[in-house]
């Protein structure tokens, strides 16, 4: 698979300097501006994190991965609400609206697990059902092993498992070369050529308009990259062991997977996987999609979300 830094670097001169072409406005189409004002903060000791809490009743997370943020499942949010639960949605540091301080160890899988429990204890919460998705199954894996008593019922939406199935479209070693792509990514150098081949790579038809881009590409010229400097220089290449982690889930286990995700493929791993989360396999479903299965699937998963909870 093509890196895609290199891609940036080639397509400079064709992309960076053209609006994103997408398709039309949708009628009461959420913007990212409306999404940011219904956000609320947490002051972690790390900075500002950033979340939607709306709704009421059982709660469920939706976390998102990498170079994504909570804006990934707005289009989730209203059929789960209307269903009777309380949606959490935070923007991890590093992503989104949240803060994004300079560090590095400071973005690994323990700091963001940490972080997302020091948030549900502020707001009183328990226990949770837990949606994830892409790197955002590490950051789970990791708070699963810190507490794992938190997470009531788990869905996995096309999320890190095995480095079988893991084709990250970056990776990157740490240094100047890796430096000069987030420069590029957060500058609007090569922002356009990194979303449209994002997109190109992670949905069947690319159908997303200009609102829908911006909110995937405001956090990126804001300069929330330090973040993705630490999962595609180190994390992409070493991908953390969470076996013991798995071999403790007693919980209930949904997964619901894009099937035509290059990025991270289920049929290399589906036996491994399916074991290791004790998984039914009623309880796994697939749908016609590549990897951002929330943007053209978010009704028909919320759905299947609410019907395994019930």
């Amino acid at each position: 698979m093509k890196n895609l830094f290199v891609f940036a670097l080639i397509g400079v001169l064709l992309f960076s300097c053209k609006p994103y072409q997408a398709t039309k406005i949708r009628k009461n189409q959420i913007t990212y501006e409306n999404f940011r004002a219904d956000q609320r903060l947490y002051p972690s000791d790390d900075g500002l994190i950033k979340y939607i809490d709306e709704g009421s009743g059982p709660v469920i997370v939706l976390l998102h991965g990498v170079p994504t943020s909570g804006w990934l499942y707005r289009k989730m949010i209203q059929p789960l609400t209307s269903a009777g639960y309380r949606v959490i949605i935070p923007d991890m540091l590093g992503y989104g609206s949240s803060d994004s301080p300079e560090g590095f160890e400071i973005y690994n899988a323990e700091n963001h697990a940490k972080r997302l429990l020091e948030l549900m204890n502020v707001l009183g919460i328990e226990s949770w059902t837990h949606v994830m998705h892409d790197a955002g199954g590490l950051w789970t894996w990791e708070l699963m092993r810190q507490d794992p008593d938190k997470i009531e019922k788990l869905v996995v939406l096309n999320t890190i498992i095995y480095e079988e199935g893991f084709y990250p479209p970056v990776r990157m070693k740490p240094g100047g070369v890796a430096k000069t792509a987030m420069w590029a990514y957060r500058n609007g150098v090569t922002t356009n050529t990194l979303l449209k081949s994002l997109f190109k790579q992670g949905l069947k038809e690319n159908t997303l308009n200009s609102l829908d881009v911006e909110g995937y590409k405001t956090p990126l010229l804001e300069g929330k990259t330090h973040a993705m400097y630490y999962f595609y220089s180190q994390t992409c290449n070493v991908l953390p062991d969470y076996s013991d982690v798995f071999e403790n889930i007693k919980i209930p286990v949904s997964v619901i997977w894009g099937i035509h995700d290059t990025m991270l493929q289920w049929p290399p791993q589906q036996t491994r996987a399916s074991n290791a989360l004790k998984v039914n396999s009623q309880d796994i479903h697939f749908v016609d999609e590549k990897h951002f299965v929330q943007e053209t699937k978010a009704t028909e998963i919320a759905y299947k979300i609410i019907d395994f909870l019930r």
